[in-house]
């Protein structure tokens, strides 16, 4: 079923609650910009317990249809200047174009907060099996989401330098063949690229950021 369908479940109060709350977690499936838990964590800060709490699931499923609806209006202008820049002749888009199709990039609305809260259910949950001696990519990474928890998404410039560093090294490590060669490196390797990008996003105060030599 569409988004739309489910939200109209969620709506509905002549169904059952439990049904609801489903309802909610099949948006979620939908549109999870943050990751599936990392979303519903991130609804139930920005609504309240939405499990058991009528106000907190309507004001959970009026936050995730809001950022959908962002998404879809950049999806349009995205596609507006594309449009422009073909007729101008640019057939291929610039480097520096994001490209808001696909998966959404961000939560839209809410980007830096959201990816705050992601780090924080990462952080809980899943980056300490993300762990591993000598591993340098990961290392940072884990220290950087600690610097970013505790200053707000604030990261100093050196931070900043080397979050760039360990994400160039964990793209370098998503070779074709890894996935057949070593599935568990693999995956690894994905969820620190995940974790960097939130990172990435959690610091972004609209400072140009640094590069690394490629």
């Amino acid at each position: 079923m569409s988004f739309g369908t489910y939200a109209r479940k969620v709506r509905d109060r002549s169904l059952p609650y439990g049904l609801r709350v489903s309802a909610l977690r099949s948006c979620v499936q939908l549109y999870r910009p943050i990751g599936f838990h990392a979303t519903l964590a991130f609804l139930e800060e920005v609504a309240g317990p939405f499990q058991r709490d009528e106000d907190a699931l309507l004001k959970a499923l009026d936050a995730i249809e809001a950022s959908r609806t962002q998404w879809h209006a950049d999806m349009r202008d995205y596609a507006h200047r594309r449009r422009q820049a073909k007729q101008r002749g640019q057939r291929i888009p610039r480097a520096q174009d994001r490209n808001p199709n696909g998966f959404p990039p961000i939560w839209y609305g809410a980007a830096r907060s959201a990816a705050l809260s992601a780090l924080r259910y990462w952080s809980r949950r899943r980056l300490p099996a993300l762990r591993v001696t000598a591993d340098g990519a990961g290392n940072t990474i884990d220290v950087l989401v600690t610097a970013a928890l505790s200053s707000g998404g604030d990261l100093t410039s050196e931070q900043r330098q080397l979050l760039v560093l360990a994400v160039a090294e964990l793209e370098g490590r998503m070779r074709p063949d890894l996935w057949s060669d070593d599935p568990v490196a693999y995956f690894r390797a994905r969820d620190l690229l995940k974790v960097a990008r939130l990172l990435e996003t959690a610091s972004d105060d609209g400072q140009p950021q640094a590069s690394a030599d490629r």
